[in-house]
């Protein structure tokens, strides 16, 4: 009988937690564009606004290996080639974080995330963005974000 009240309280947690990650709206505002930088060469920069109190790790985020660092895929594209890795700029804050063991690096406020491609036709890429963001007192789960850009040549 204790084992049953047990699991019955655990499970009774874990709903609630689950529930109230689900009342929190995402924080988290993205817009995308795309700059041109050659004859052929072109910027995808997709731009985050956190709302006050939110960060978002780096893409080296530090700590103990449990912090999720946003990625970024791109999906085939036959007329897009890209140009190195996505970059990130922003105003990087490093410090030790409670609960964490090792120093941590993530942005508040506003990064941008940048991919250079090379295109030989009028073109849309598209693909997908993973990221947490977390406040002071937790993280929310991991989110997964399409994305889709015209770009012209």
């Amino acid at each position: 009988m204790k084992y049953l009240f047990q699991s019955l309280f655990i499970l009774s947690v874990l709903f609630t937690a689950g529930k109230t990650y689900a009342q929190i709206p995402d924080p988290t505002t993205w817009t995308y564009s795309v700059k041109k930088t050659g004859a052929n060469e072109y910027e995808i920069i997709f731009h985050l606004e956190l709302k006050e109190g939110w960060h978002i790790w780096s893409m080296t985020p530090g700590g103990d290996g449990t912090l999720i660092a946003p990625s970024f895929t791109f999906d085939k594209n036959d007329k897009v080639q890209l140009k190195g890795s996505v970059k990130q700029t922003g105003k990087l804050i490093t410090k030790e974080m409670e609960g964490i063991d090792g120093k941590v690096n993530y942005y508040s406020a506003t990064v941008d995330y940048a991919q250079d491609i090379i295109v030989s036709a009028k073109t849309k890429l598209s693909g997908t963005h993973e990221y947490q963001v977390c406040n002071d007192k937790m993280c929310l789960p991991p989110k997964d974000k399409d994305f889709s850009i015209e770009i012209g040549n």
